[in-house]
């Protein structure tokens, strides 16, 4: 079998790609190279089976205050015109609904920590999320959000109270998929995201920086094993 490389595009130097992804590429024995794009060049796109685009502050139309979006956002198109794959987690799921035509902006409160989210009809049909349940425990960040409704040929694929839009797809291609929530992060990742970012997200979220450590304590393992089993399924479509 041809060794898949994907490219993974990081956003912040304290916000990498988290323990449980980590994990899940090292089981698929998926290689990959991390873009650090604030300040390094996209590479060729050609040795990549596909792309995965992790979180970050920016915001979708920040364009000049960070100038990389744009090439960014070219090389997203060009990911998917070539029938490649392209998994995207919060920043680069707003990302790819930017692309795809979809509105972005911000969400009535911010969404940070444990909620539980729930698939659509579309999500239950979609290869990449069967053998998972119905309903989501889900790790949130994040203040913006894809906004519906959705252009023609955008499926949404979940949804939660705190988000309309959890997930979505690209219509007739199941290697497209932007995720709202950040279940690629373990325990350790929590933490580290709670000393470099807390003040931001804490802030107008009613979050609890204990309760939630202790629910990526408690829920930890159980999300991981869902989140590899998601990607199995999403390895196994690029």
């Amino acid at each position: 079998m041809k060794e898949k490389k994907f490219l993974v595009v990081q956003h912040m130097d304290w916000e990498g790609p988290g323990e449980h992804l980590l994990a899940a590429l090292a089981q698929g024995q998926a290689n990959y190279q991390i873009l650090e794009a604030w300040h390094e060049p996209l590479p060729r796109l050609d040795p990549f089976a596909g792309m995965i685009v992790l979180g970050g502050s920016p915001n979708v139309d920040e364009e000049e205050q960070f100038p990389y979006l744009r090439p960014l956002k070219k090389a997203i198109r060009e990911i998917i015109a070539g029938g490649k794959a392209y998994l995207g987690f919060c920043l680069g799921h707003q990302l790819l609904g930017d692309v795809l035509g979809c509105r972005v902006g911000p969400l009535p409160q911010k969404s940070v920590g444990f909620i539980t989210g729930e698939l659509t009809a579309a999500g239950q049909a979609h290869p990449v999320f069967q053998g998972l349940p119905a309903r989501l425990d889900l790790f949130k960040w994040h203040g913006q959000g894809v906004l519906p409704p959705l252009p023609p040929g955008v499926d949404l694929l979940a949804h939660s109270a705190a988000a309309p839009v959890e997930a979505l797809g690209l219509a007739g291609n199941p290697r497209v998929v932007g995720l709202q929530y950040d279940n690629h992060a373990g325990a350790g990742d929590v933490k580290k995201w709670l000393e470099h970012d807390g003040p931001w997200a804490l802030s107008g979220s009613g979050a609890d920086p204990q309760s939630m450590l202790a629910a990526a304590a408690a829920q930890g393992e159980a999300m991981g094993r869902l989140f590899h089993l998601f990607m199995e399924n999403f390895l196994h479509l690029a």
